[in-house]
């Protein structure tokens, strides 16, 4: 079962500097049936205008990555790291036992635009750390390219729980299939373009609840790019309040 969540019923917040959709319930927006899924706790659609940014701020316990789709975002943190993160980058940061980063627009003409995706960790109190890398285009068109895995495989960045996700990018013909393990959930956002999954058809900031799939297909993609997450089989009512 697919369960729908469009674009137009998200949180909004406006800021001036920036504008955000939240998916799930996030700061000032809260929605008791949007409580993230799963261990999938937030998906963030931030736009944020020119040298423009969220300050220094702390974050504990929790595995933060950051998928940008247009523009560049400079990250600096506390463990020393400073990169710039442009579309096919990934950055993780493992927030653990503490840091405290800071993202602003690194371009002072363009605005960026990103998504900031939580995900709760299995354990607490770990040792913080970031990775990033870049995963090409070529590396995702027309296919479901595993991005964050908790072993790495396939040359994903390591998250500390039992979830991957993955990538991919869809146009015309071009399809690709996720096989599901029957003690699974996952989730499917949308972040351009559209795309037909199970022939249901997702558009623009569109995302989907899975329970009980045994595989996904993606088809008839117009301009389309994804995001999938694997997930354990738990409620996160049940799991994070």
């Amino acid at each position: 079962m697919l369960e729908i969540r469009h674009a137009n019923q998200r949180g909004r917040a406006e800021h001036g500097w920036l504008s955000s959709r939240h998916t799930f319930s996030f700061a000032h927006y809260h929605d008791p049936k949007q409580n993230g899924f799963s261990d999938l706790l937030v998906i963030n659609d931030d736009r944020v205008a020119p040298a423009q940014g969220f300050g220094k701020h702390p974050h504990r316990d929790m595995e933060i990555f950051s998928y940008v789709l247009e523009g560049a975002l400079e990250h600096k943190d506390t463990m020393g790291t400073g990169s710039v993160i442009v579309p096919g980058d990934i950055q993780l940061m493992s927030a653990g036992t503490g840091v405290a980063h800071s993202e602003y627009n690194h371009s002072k003409s363009e605005p960026v635009h990103f998504l900031q995706i939580w995900i709760a960790p299995g354990k607490m109190g770990t040792t913080p750390r970031y990775q990033q890398r870049h995963f090409g285009a070529d590396q995702k068109r027309g296919v479901l390219r595993l991005v964050l895995s908790p072993d790495g495989a396939d040359d994903s960045l390591v998250v500390q729980q039992d979830a991957r996700v993955y990538a991919g990018l869809f146009d015309g013909a071009e399809t690709a299939r996720l096989e599901l393990a029957s003690d699974r959930y996952a989730y499917i956002h949308v972040a351009r373009g559209s795309i037909t999954v199970n022939g249901v058809e997702l558009g623009e900031g569109d995302g989907a609840r899975v329970r009980g799939e045994e595989a996904l297909t993606f088809t008839q993609g117009q301009d389309a790019e994804v995001l999938v997450f694997d997930l354990r089989d738990i409620e996160t009512s049940a799991m994070w309040g």
